[in-house]
């Protein structure tokens, strides 16, 4: 089992930029691809962004595309998602999740964490 910890949340004006990092301990980090979910308020949970194992292969959220980036560090057991010239409907909670195999755009998740409140003022 893996316990995963997000940080980097907070307030940004729209226009910013904001790295959220996901630290995960447990079982090897190396051993599970990893995914970026939010949920702003009022709506269901979606996929923001995946990545593989090693960290080679990625997939993006179309609303997201381009401007987030997601990215790993398995020395450092951590994984990250850039977002740049944020809109303030991207105002959310973000999650970070982790599963057994890369599947591109996959929502089943098996590990999550508590989540982190990012709000994007205009």
């Amino acid at each position: 089992q893996v316990q995963l910890v997000e940080s980097g949340g907070g307030l940004v004006q729209a226009g910013g930029s904001l790295r959220l990092s996901c630290a995960a301990s447990g079982r090897t980090f190396s051993s599970y691809a990893m995914g970026w979910f939010r949920q702003a308020p009022g709506k269901e949970r979606e996929f923001v962004a995946g990545i593989s194992r090693g960290g080679s292969r990625t997939y993006y959220a179309d609303s997201v595309k381009g401007r987030f980036t997601i990215s790993r560090d398995n020395a450092k057991n951590t994984v990250y998602l850039q977002r740049n010239s944020l809109k303030p409907e991207d105002t959310a909670v973000y999650y970070c999740a982790g599963r057994s195999s890369y599947v591109p755009g996959a929502t089943t998740y098996d590990y999550w964490g508590q989540g982190t409140q990012v709000t994007v003022s205009s």
